[in-house]
């Protein structure tokens, strides 16, 4: 399969949809403050986004690093705390 041309197959659309995703963990995660706070969590998250896109070799390692890096801010379960 020709993996070269996979970023003009992914619409801009399915980008804004997965920096949505990505500023939902974000919230979760992240302490912010009114409307200002929350434009800063964007920004970051548009650049998350932006970086994995232009290191990814493929939209399957594209999604892999995204998944990768949004289970890593994930706090463990209360019963796995402490191990």
């Amino acid at each position: 399969m020709d993996t070269s041309n996979w970023r003009s197959l992914l619409q801009a659309a399915s980008r804004r949809r997965m920096v949505n995703r990505i500023l939902v963990t974000l919230k979760r995660h992240l302490p912010f403050s009114g409307q200002k706070g929350l434009q800063e969590l964007e920004k970051i998250a548009v650049r998350f986004e932006d970086k994995i896109y232009t290191a990814a070799t493929s939209r399957v390692d594209y999604l892999r690093m995204i998944s990768l890096k949004m289970q890593a801010m994930a706090p463990l379960p209360r019963n796995l705390q402490g191990y």
